[in-house]
């Protein structure tokens, strides 16, 4: 059985390589059911949640890393995101403009389905009242050229940290999962020969992994099977959960922000507001009394 919703760190005892391990099932499947997608969207919607688990770990601070992708393609929209304490969410908008075909629809690649876009990983500390340092947000693009997602976030690790990164992930619709092995700056070893040689020796054997191996087995197992001639150690599995982050008091701070003018608008329209997550279609209704009492005014009744 799969460690179902467990985050897996582990390093080389012999060697400056590190590595994570990610699988989700239920928090997976939580979010498949808030919103309701065709098979090749929900594997690729899986790999994404799968890799803002992986690179939660580089969250040093209470925050948010969050993985968007937008293109021209079926889907204009693709993003998920992870906090610190390990709760993910993630969403999937379609281009109307767009025709979703069968064959898109059940084999659809990344590529396929996106179109031309780019990739955008941004990092997003949690602001706070009483936190009187400075938080910086951080975000990088990589352009989509590469066939899979796996693919793009190595090139952002390349290009962005200039450390030699390799990620395997998988997806069938009830597991999500993904490998992630990773260079450190040369503390064990020194000799620069010495360090590439047991990089292309895990390299080598982590790409004999299977996406039926990473969504099916245990994470001991996976890396028993795949690094049993070395010393890894596994530290103690993060728990990952499926979590929205949005709130009544969140939709009234949004309201707040609109502005008098534009909430009296609406309430011409429609006689009352009306806020609803597209992450877990939870509903917000305000009537016109809650409305005026929250802007402190008069508002249109």
């Amino acid at each position: 059985m799969p460690s179902n919703d467990l985050l897996n760190r582990f390093i080389f005892d012999d060697c400056d390589i590190r590595g994570e391990l990610v699988t989700l099932n239920k928090s997976y499947q939580e979010i498949l059911e808030h919103n309701i997608y065709p098979p090749a969207i929900q594997m690729l919607l899986g790999e994404f949640l799968a890799a803002v688990g992986l690179l939660s770990s580089t969250l040093k601070f209470d925050g948010m890393i969050i993985l968007q992708a937008r293109g021209d393609g079926v889907i204009s929209t693709i993003m998920a995101e992870c906090n610190h304490h390990n709760n993910i969410r993630g969403i999937v908008r379609l281009n109307d403009e767009a025709e979703l075909t069968e064959t898109l629809a059940q084999n659809g690649s990344m590529l396929d389905l996106l179109g031309k876009g780019v990739l955008f990983i941004t990092i997003e500390p949690k602001r706070t009242e009483n936190f009187a340092g400075k938080l910086e947000r951080y975000q990088g693009i990589v352009p989509l050229e590469q066939e899979t997602l796996a693919g793009c976030l190595e090139d952002y690790f390349q290009q962005s940290e200039q450390l030699a990164t390799r990620l395997w992930f998988a997806a069938d619709g009830e597991h999500a999962s993904g490998l992630l092995i990773q260079a450190l700056p040369h503390q064990l070893k020194k000799n620069a020969e010495e360090n590439e040689q047991h990089w292309e020796t895990i390299e080598a054997l982590a790409d004999t992994i299977t996406p039926e191996e990473l969504v099916a087995l245990e994470h001991e197992q996976i890396l028993y099977r795949l690094f049993n001639e070395h010393p890894v150690r596994i530290f103690e599995p993060r728990p990952v959960s499926f979590a929205c982050s949005c709130s009544r008091k969140r939709s009234e701070s949004a309201l707040i922000a609109l502005g008098k003018d534009e909430v009296e608008q609406l309430l011409l329209e429609k006689g009352s507001i009306d806020i609803d997550c597209q992450f877990c279609n939870q509903h917000y209704h305000f009537t016109p009394e809650e409305v005026r009492i929250l802007l402190g005014g008069n508002v249109l009744h």
